[in-house]
C-alpha cells in the first residue's frame, strides 16, 4: 500500500464521520462508493489507551514521590551537610552569608545538564511539553525523562525558589510521550498518554485530580473530547490512590473553617481579583523582560542559571522563607498566620527571587511561586480592607485564597484550573464563590490587556500558535443539504462527449463546474467525470461519456454534517462529493465542494461580528 492511501485509510478510521450509508438501489458502482468506516462516540481502542494512561499514573506518582525524595536529599547535602531523606526547609540553615554560594552552585549544575544534556530541561516545563503537543505531535525526548528531575532537584534542592509541580509535570509528560513513540499508536493516543502523565504528576504532587484533568484539558489537550478525557481522568484517579496510599490523603493546604461571605465581600473579592490580575500580566511582562535581559548578555546560556543564582542566594540570605519550594508558607497565608509586614516582606522576595531565577534559565515550576506571591498580595489586601472597612465583611484568609487562584488565573488564563485547584487544595467550600468571582475578574483582566500568557509566550516568540479558545466545530452545526450546490448538471452515460464539449465551451455558468456527477439512463448515479478529461483531445468527440473511464463515486447523504463531509474529502483526496436523498431511491441532489465549507462559515461570521437590534419595544405602529 503507498504511503498515500495508508494515510487516507488513516484519516478514514481517526473521522468524526460515522459513515455514509449508499442504498443498493444506486446500482453496482454506488454500491463500491469508498466511504469512512462507521464511528462511535469512543472506539474499543480507547480501553487500550485507558489501560496504558492508569499505568502511566501509578508511574508518575511513584516518580513523583521520588522527586520529592531527591530534592529533601539535595536540600540536606547543600544547607546540612548530611544524607538524609528526610523532607527540611532550606531556611532553617546556619550557613550564614555562605548561603549565597549554594544557588550559584546549584545553577552551574542545571547549566552544565542543560548544555550537555538537553537544553529543553530549561524553564518550567509545560511550554514545551506544549510546543510539542503542538508541533511535533507529542514527540519528547525520552531523555527528558530523568533529565528534567534531576535537574529539577539540584535546582530546588539548593534553595531554587520553585516547586516541584512544574517538573513532575514535565516528566510525567514525557514518559507518556516515551510510552507513546514506543508503542504503535496515533499522534492523537500519544497526545493523550502525554496529558494522561502530566496530569497524573500533578495529582501525586498536589493531591488534585479534577485540577489536574482541568489543566491537561486547558494547557496540553487542548479539546475536551471523549477519547482524551476518558483515559487522563483515569490516570489522575490511579496517580491518587497510589499517593493517597504513599503519603495519606488530606488537603495539601488545611484551612481552619470558613464562614461563608456575604454580598458586600463576594463583590470585594471579585475587584481583588481584578487586582490581581493585574498583577499577574506584570508579573509575566518582568519575567519575560529579565529573561529578554539575559539574552543580550555576551556570555553563553549555559552561565545563566549560576548567575540567577546569585540573586537568589542574595535574597535567600536576608529572607530564608524565600528559598526551595516553600509549600509551607502558602499553607500559612491561607491560614492568616502570617502578619501584614512579614507577608510584604515575603511576597516582594519571593517575586524578586522568583523572577530573576525563572529569566535565567533553571529548571523548576511557576506554580508554587505565584501561588505564594498571589496569595501574600491577596492576604494583605484583606487585611487592609478590614482595617478601612470592616463592614464588609472580607476574610483575609479567603482574600489569601483568591490571590493565589487569581494570580495563576491571570498569567496562564487556566480560569477552571486555578478554581478546582484553590477548592481542591484547601477542601473549602464556603471558598468556592469567591474563588469563581476573583479568578474570572482575572482572567478577564488579563485576556484584556495581554496577548501571550506566561505558558505560550516563549512559544510564541518561536511562532508557535497557541489555541485559546476550545469551541464547538460549527461545521458540525451545518447539514450538507443546506450547504450544497443544488442546481448543478448532470451528465448521462449515453451522453456523446463532443455534445458535452460544445456546452461547456459555450460558457454557459451550469457547465463552468470542474466536475460533474454522471447518471444512467435510469437516473441512478454511476460516478464522477471531472472538467479535465472531458476536454482531454485524446478521446475522441462520438465516444460516449459511460466509457471514459469514471471515478467511483464519493457519496454523502444531505443530512450529514459539513464536518462529516470535510473529513470525507480529506481521506478521499478530492474536493467534491455527490450529494443523495437520505430517503431510499437516494435520488441525486447535488454537489458539495471545497467552496461550499468555505461559504458556509459566512453565518458564524455574521454571528460574530454583525450586532443589530431584533426586539423593540414600544407601541405598535400598525393600523388596528
Amino acid at each position: 500500500m503507498t504511503t498515500d492511501s495508508t494515510q487516507h485509510a488513516h484519516l478514514r478510521d481517526e473521522s468524526t464521520t460515522p459513515g455514509l450509508p449508499v442504498s443498493p438501489s444506486l446500482g453496482s458502482s454506488l454500491d463500491a462508493a469508498r466511504m469512512p468506516r462507521r464511528s462511535t462516540l469512543v472506539e474499543p481502542r480507547v480501553l487500550w489507551i485507558c489501560g496504558l494512561a492508569m499505568l502511566l499514573g501509578v508511574a508518575a506518582a511513584l516518580i513523583a514521590r521520588v522527586l520529592v525524595m531527591l530534592i529533601a536529599l539535595v536540600t540536606n547535602l547543600a544547607f546540612y551537610g548530611r544524607w538524609s531523606l528526610h523532607e527540611v526547609s532550606p531556611a532553617d540553615h546556619q550557613l550564614g552569608p555562605w548561603v549565597v554560594l549554594v544557588p550559584v552552585l546549584g545553577g552551574l549544575v542545571v547549566g552544565l545538564m542543560a548544555r550537555w544534556g538537553s537544553r529543553a530541561i530549561r524553564g518550567h516545563g509545560i511550554p514545551e511539553a506544549m510546543e510539542q503537543v503542538l508541533l511535533n505531535e507529542s514527540k519528547i525526548l525520552p531523555r527528558i525523562t530523568f533529565l528534567k528531575p534531576l535537574s529539577s532537584a539540584v535546582a530546588i534542592g539548593t534553595g531554587g525558589p520553585f516547586g516541584a509541580e512544574g517538573p513532575i509535570i514535565a516528566t510525567g509528560g514525557a514518559l507518556g510521550s516515551f510510552l507513546g513513540q514506543v508503542l504503535h499508536v496515533t499522534g492523537q493516543e500519544r497526545k493523550v498518554l502525554l496529558a494522561a502523565g502530566a496530569a497524573g504528576g500533578m495529582t501525586a504532587i498536589f493531591g488534585a485530580p479534577l485540577a489536574a484533568v482541568v489543566l491537561a484539558v486547558e494547557l496540553l489537550l487542548f479539546e475536551l473530547r471523549p477519547r482524551s478525557l476518558i483515559p487522563v481522568a483515569l490516570a489522575t484517579v490511579a496517580a491518587a490512590g497510589i499517593r493517597d496510599a504513599l503519603v495519606g490523603g488530606g488537603p495539601v493546604f488545611a484551612m481552619p473553617p470558613l464562614v461563608e461571605p456575604g454580598m458586600a465581600a463576594l463583590v470585594a473579592y471579585v475587584v481583588l481579583g481584578a487586582l490581581i490580575g493585574l498583577a499577574s500580566v506584570g508579573a509575566t511582562r518582568i519575567v519575560y523582560g529579565i529573561e529578554d535581559a539575559f539574552e543580550k548578555l555576551p556570555i553563553h546560556w549555559m552561565w545563566w542559571p549560576a548567575i540567577g543564582g546569585i540573586a537568589v542566594g542574595v535574597v535567600g540570605w536576608f529572607a530564608p522563607l524565600t528559598l526551595g519550594v516553600g509549600y509551607t508558607n502558602i499553607e500559612d497565608i491561607v491560614s492568616g498566620r502570617l502578619a501584614v509586614g512579614a507577608l510584604a516582606f515575603l511576597c516582594a522576595m519571593k517575586f524578586l527571587s522568583w523572577s530573576i531565577a525563572l529569566g535565567s534559565g533553571t529548571s523548576g515550576g511557576t506554580l508554587a511561586p505565584l501561588f505564594t506571591i498571589g496569595g501574600a498580595l491577596g492576604a494583605l489586601a484583606g487585611f487592609g480592607l478590614v482595617a478601612v472597612a470592616p463592614q464588609l465583611g472580607v476574610d483575609p484568609r479567603i482574600a489569601g485564597l483568591v490571590g493565589m487562584a487569581a494570580i495563576f488565573a491571570g498569567a496562564s488564563r487556566a480560569l477552571l484550573t486555578s478554581v478546582v485547584f484553590a477548592f481542591e487544595t484547601t477542601r473549602q467550600a464556603h471558598g468556592l464563590l469567591p474563588l469563581l468571582g476573583g479568578c474570572t475578574a482575572a482572567y478577564l483582566v488579563s485576556a484584556l490587556t495581554m496577548r501571550n500568557t506566561i505558558m505560550s509566550e516563549k512559544i510564541a516568540r518561536r511562532g508557535v500558535r497557541v489555541p485559546t479558545e476550545y469551541a464547538a466545530d460549527y461545521l458540525e452545526q451545518v447539514a450538507v443539504g443546506e450547504a450544497c450546490s443544488r442546481d448543478v448538471v448532470s451528465l448521462r452515460t449515453s451522453d456523446a462527449l463532443g455534445d458535452v464539449r460544445a456546452l461547456i465551451n459555450s460558457g454557459r455558468a451550469e457547465y463552468r463546474h470542474q466536475g460533474f456527477p454522471v447518471v444512467d439512463d435510469s437516473g441512478r448515479v454511476r460516478g464522477v467525470v471531472t472538467r479535465r478529461v472531458l476536454l482531454d483531445p485524446a478521446h475522441p468527440g462520438l465516444r460516449r461519456i459511460g466509457e471514459l473511464g469514471l471515478r467511483p463515486p464519493v457519496v454523502v447523504h444531505e443530512h450529514h454534517s459539513l464536518r462529516e463531509a470535510a473529513d470525507h474529502m480529506v481521506a478521499e483526496d478530492i474536493g467534491r462529493l455527490i450529494v443523495v436523498g437520505a430517503d431510499a431511491p437516494h435520488p441525486l441532489l447535488g454537489i458539495l465542494t471545497r467552496g461550499d465549507l468555505l461559504a458556509a462559515h459566512g453565518r458564524r461570521l455574521k454571528e460574530a461580528h454583525q450586532a443589530a437590534r431584533h426586539l423593540r419595544f414600544g407601541r405598535d405602529q400598525a393600523a388596528p
